[in-house]
């Protein structure tokens, strides 16, 4: 499709009465307004098909030039998990003892976090998002993406919205450096680890911070 036209379709849109709009967006918001990032997982195993329904909606979100640079990877194998624990693990122990400066540390230290990160394990799926920086033919030759972290940022919003309207509970994982999670799961070059988000059902115990988000007139400016 290099330098042609892409072919063009009729637009599927059907516009909502005010009223309809509005009452649907308010119910969404409530819903999304309710989910939370979890630490405390059940070890309870997930329906596949909500995984991939999930996933297929995160796919479905808008990409530079629609080359579409994401790769979920979804692991329920506990021996992966295992060793992606104990990587993240090491890698956490050194940020929290040796790289975090300390405006860092003391910006994490109402939330309670600390290098062990047990949900890892207890989590019944792990997601992997990564981002293919380019693309590569079948002789060899590299196709460059373009808005790449954008778009990918795009389509994992996409999907921990999914994962909350399925019922499931999430967290945004980033054990930097994650370049781990290439050699375990055996990623090409040309992928590199964007997120790792486990999920699952919230353990029964689980417990939040009591935190509030900001009000709309310190995030929206109207002109």
């Amino acid at each position: 499709m290099s330098g042609q036209k892409a072919p063009f379709i009729a637009l599927d849109f059907s516009r909502k009465a005010e009223s309809e709009a509005l009452a649907s967006i308010t119910a969404f918001e409530a819903e999304l307004s309710a989910r939370r990032t979890v630490r405390e997982f059940s070890t309870e195993p997930v329906p596949v098909a909500l995984i991939e329904h999930a996933i297929r909606i995160a796919a479905s979100a808008p990409s530079g030039a629609n080359q579409q640079p994401w790769r979920f990877v979804v692991v329920r194998d506990p021996d992966l998990k295992r060793q992606i624990r104990e990587a993240a693990e090491a890698e956490e122990k050194r940020n929290y003892t040796e790289r975090f400066p300390e405006e860092w540390l003391r910006a994490l230290e109402p939330f309670g976090t600390d290098w062990n990160k047990p949900f890892l394990e207890d989590a019944p799926c792990l997601i992997v998002v990564f981002r293919i920086d380019y693309g590569v033919t079948a002789t060899g030759e590299k196709i460059k993406h373009y808005y790449v972290s954008e778009s990918v940022g795009i389509a994992t919003g996409f999907l921990l919205a999914a994962l909350h309207k399925a019922g499931l509970a999430t967290l945004t994982h980033t054990p930097n450096p994650m370049a781990f999670l290439s050699r375990i799961l055996n990623r090409p070059s040309n992928e590199r680890p964007f997120l790792l988000i486990p999920v699952g059902y919230p353990a029964a115990s689980a417990r939040v911070p009591n935190i509030a988000k900001k009000p709309l007139e310190d995030v929206m400016v109207l002109l």
